[in-house]
């Protein structure tokens, strides 16, 4: 009898059981349902802001500096209406918001899947062989853990540069650890279990077995943490665009927009950098709640 056929299977409706769960959860909270819909309309008008934003912030044609740092709702020169104001700059608020929650998602989402893979193919790794592969893997992640994550990125970001590709990268090396560690507990559980030990005695290849069996079954709770990190990386890039070292002013995100009008808070104009705060706070506390009902759903104690 063949391999496969040896390989214990997973009933067909047991993943669309497990689909039909979760979102049954979703929907049972008021909470994680407004959270999940805000967070979608949030990601829509991210993906469209080329198309719905009033203004390019980005098209230095476009401004006027005679509308600058005009209050929500008042009319420019051109009889344009800024409903949520413009900037030192004279740029419409409400587009820049936009085009900033559209820069804030991508480093956020680019950086966390560059993290899942250094991290998944780490913990892995380090889990299949064990031994010296384990111990080196585990001790460059004890050695990444054991700094706080603002002080290595912004190291490494004083060190090659300011630029959307370069806080990904700072984001990634910051965040792959936790990742690495977490499956390769998870792998460490599925390799003691007895379909591993079928595919072992059956002959088949440690490359095969990590990537059909211990991959696919090890990956679950890593996923779900990482729906959670999306949130931690658009925060750190957002405190680094704060700080001055994140993104250039040329792509500006939430954060490098709460920035550029901090220095006017206290002179009355407040619409400069409170308004796209709370577009940074809506996004992040809505990415937590989904990430955490995830979280509870997929977990097996509750």
């Amino acid at each position: 009898m063949s391999a496969k056929a040896k390989t214990p299977a997973v009933p067909a409706y047991a993943d669309t059981q497990l689909r039909g769960k979760v979102l049954r959860r979703i929907r049972s909270r008021p909470t994680t349902r407004g959270a999940a819909i805000l967070l979608g309309v949030m990601v829509l008008l991210a993906l469209l802001a080329p198309v719905i934003a009033p203004q390019n912030p980005h098209d230095l044609a476009s401004l006027s500096v005679m509308d600058n740092r005009l209050p929500p709702g008042e009319a420019g020169m051109t009889g344009v209406t800024y409903w949520l104001g413009t900037d030192s700059q004279g740029r419409d608020m409400l587009s820049a918001i936009l085009y900033g929650l559209r820069t804030s998602l991508m480093v956020g989402l680019s950086a966390t899947l560059g993290a899942l893979f250094i991290g998944i193919s780490a913990g892995l790794l380090a889990a299949q062989f064990g031994g010296a592969v384990d111990a080196v893997i585990m001790r460059v992640v004890d050695f990444m853990l054991g700094f706080p994550s603002i002080l290595i990125a912004l190291v490494l970001l004083a060190s090659i540069g300011r630029g959307v590709d370069k806080v990904i990268l700072a984001i990634v090396l910051v965040q792959w650890a936790q990742y690495a560690r977490l499956m390769r507990a998870s792998a460490l559980v599925e390799r003691r279990k007895e379909y591993i030990e079928a595919a072992l005695n059956f002959g088949l290849p440690t490359r095969y077995i990590m990537i059909a069996h211990l991959l696919p079954n090890s990956v679950g709770s890593v996923l779900v943490v990482a729906s959670i990190s999306v949130a931690s990386a658009i925060t750190l890039e957002a405190t680094l665009s704060f700080l001055g070292v994140g993104v250039p002013v040329t792509q500006p995100s939430l954060g490098l927009l709460i920035a550029n009008g901090f220095e006017f808070l206290l002179s009355g104009e407040y619409w400069i950098a409170v308004f796209p705060g709370i577009a940074l706070v809506l996004l992040i506390v809505s990415l937590n709640l989904v990430g955490d009902r995830l979280r509870r759903s997929f977990n097996v104690r509750s």
